[in-house]
């Protein structure tokens, strides 16, 4: 069968040094959603888990690049963040550095769907978008000035070609007019260095757990700037209120039942000054959703893209120190006044 990139008989023969198959059968399934990994379901000696391994090349239409060792990072992101909210993330089973391949616990989609299936069908429950901020927070607070976590994850040559470079970088050469802006962003971002970050915490990749969110895909794993984090979340609330125009005042709701958990967590330094790096990042990131090497797939009108950057560039040129400003700013370009 087709597994991707993965070759059938080196898979099976990874996961039997791992113990995680014995000589029966193995059935493997590819799971779809992901750009940067083949990720497969694998039935074997009577259990079912999923096995992942990171791409030198995304799957998208620009050449997007990043080094394939992420995966150590991610498997050890993955157990530190397991270690502070147990619930929050699948169990690591089995880890093959050699060949880039990792195993993990097997989440069902009818007990675990995905956050953005139930946000593009307008089911928007702020308590979730807060506590998916409350639990970004604890794992930052957790692992805040810790030197160790600080020298695991030394990741800026991953970070930097998988989000910075992507996102702001590219952003800035399709806008000269705030391209400073932009790349003092990346610069500083990148120069930021306070707690572990998970660097993709997207709705795509959390899980709507029966226990609270689950965090997947840690591939951009590194110890730099908290503020992104909120910051990359935050930026997908906005956008998705042109996904699910009818659901937008949900989706201002759950920005700022996100935003206001998250801060309250925030306990490394002033809450002040996380809150302006994320409101500062935050433009940028909007901005490059629609203009950088990623843009998300349901923004397709030429109207959507261009209110986008009515609102992000602006903001980029001066930068408000609270998220409220933010959040106005694209409720009243949404003609949805301040609810």
């Amino acid at each position: 069968m087709d597994t991707g990139t993965i070759e059938t008989a080196d898979l099976v023969g990874v996961l039997r040094r791992l113990g995680l198959a014995g000589p029966g059968e193995v059935r493997l399934e590819p799971l779809t959603g992901g750009v940067s990994s083949d990720i497969l379901k694998v039935e074997a000696e009577g259990r079912t888990f999923a096995v992942k391994r990171a791409l030198p090349k995304l799957k998208v239409a620009a050449d997007w690049r990043a080094p394939v060792e992420r995966n150590l990072y991610e498997v050890a992101w993955l157990q530190a963040a397991g270690a502070i909210v147990p619930d929050a993330v699948p169990p690591v089973l089995g880890h093959d550095p050699p060949s880039g391949l990792f195993a993990m616990a097997y989440l069902d989609p009818d007990s675990h769907p995905v956050w953005k299936g139930q946000l593009r069908d307008g089911r928007v429950d702020p308590a979730f978008a807060a506590e998916v901020g409350r639990r970004i927070a604890r794992i930052h607070a957790a692992t805040a000035g810790d030197e160790a976590v600080a020298e695991r994850f030394a990741t800026d040559h991953i970070f930097h070609p998988i989000r910075l470079e992507p996102y702001l970088e590219a952003t800035a050469q399709r806008h000269p007019a705030v391209a400073a802006q932009l790349m003092g962003l990346s610069r500083d971002t990148l120069g930021t260095k306070r707690a572990l970050v998970h660097g993709d915490v997207s709705p795509k990749n959390i899980l709507v757990g029966p226990r609270g969110p689950v965090f997947l895909d840690a591939e951009c794993a590194w110890y730099g700037d908290p503020a992104f984090e909120p910051a990359f979340c935050l930026n997908h609330l906005l956008l998705k209120c042109l996904w699910n125009p009818g659901a937008a005042p949900a989706f201002l709701d759950a920005f700022q039942a996100l935003a206001t958990a998250y801060l309250a967590g925030v306990t490394w330094e002033p809450r002040d000054a996380v809150e302006a790096r994320i409101a500062r990042l935050l433009p940028g990131l909007f901005l490059a959703r629609v203009d950088g090497k990623s843009p998300v797939e349901y923004i397709t009108r030429d109207e959507d893209r261009e209110r986008v950057r009515a609102t992000a560039i602006p903001l980029l040129r001066e930068p408000p120190r609270h998220l409220e400003a933010i959040r106005t700013a694209w409720a009243q370009q949404l003609g949805l006044g301040r609810p």
